[in-house]
């Protein structure tokens, strides 16, 4: 193969969509596919499959339902950025209401579509978010603004809360938490109640619910 057609393959961007109903990933891949920059790498019916298969076939670009049985795709959205997968996740879907698409944003989503979008503008859609930038369909681009507009401020974190945090949300015990941060357990006892404080929660499990909600993980 030559020069040319080496960097013609690097830029193909592979897609994974996830949506529970068979119709709409036919026609997804359908349309993707007749693209020349853009294949369908692999499919998912839920929330948790899609995640188990961003982690093996790193796609570029994930296209993610966000109601699907065994699991919404707004959860799967934060588990994938908590856990620093480089897929950019766009969420495509029927529901456009107020707390859908904070949710989903928060998350960790680099755009959120709706499904009556053409076939061209959905493809070019993919590419722009391949590249690095923030997709919205106009009308969901002005109700994210009226919400960002009057919510209230987020708490911050501080680094050492947020290493924490992204530890607990590991699995890590406060033992395990201390050896990897190099500080005492109870240490690590003080900056996941300074955590709960700010969060306004009182355990563990809500503190990284909460965190990965308000785009802090």
């Amino acid at each position: 193969m030559n020069a040319e057609g080496m960097n013609e393959e690097r830029t193909v961007i592979r897609i994974l969509i996830a949506d529970d109903h068979p119709v709409v990933r036919e026609g997804l891949r359908g349309m993707l596919g007749a693209e020349p920059d853009l294949t369908v790498v692999g499919e998912a019916d839920s929330g948790p499959r899609a995640e188990a298969l961003c982690a093996s076939l790193r796609p570029d670009v994930v296209l993610m339902d966000l109601r699907m049985p065994g699991g919404g795709g707004v959860e799967s959205i934060a588990r994938m950025t908590a856990a620093g997968l480089p897929s950019r996740v766009i969420v495509l879907t029927t529901y456009e209401t107020d707390g859908d698409i904070l949710r989903a944003v928060e998350a960790g989503a680099a755009g959120y579509l709706l499904k009556d979008m053409a076939r061209a503008e959905l493809a070019e859609a993919v590419r722009s978010a391949a590249r690095g930038e923030t997709v919205l369909a106009p009308s969901v681009a002005a109700r994210l603004m009226d919400q960002l507009r009057d919510r209230p401020e987020r708490p911050r974190l501080s680094e050492r809360e947020t290493a924490v945090l992204r530890l607990v949300a590991q699995g890590c015990t406060n033992a395990e938490i201390g050896r990897r941060l190099f500080i005492g357990e109870s240490t690590v006892k003080t900056h996941l109640l300074r955590a709960f404080g700010k969060l306004g929660v009182d355990d563990r499990t809500a503190a990284v619910t909460s965190a990965m909600r308000l785009g802090l993980l």
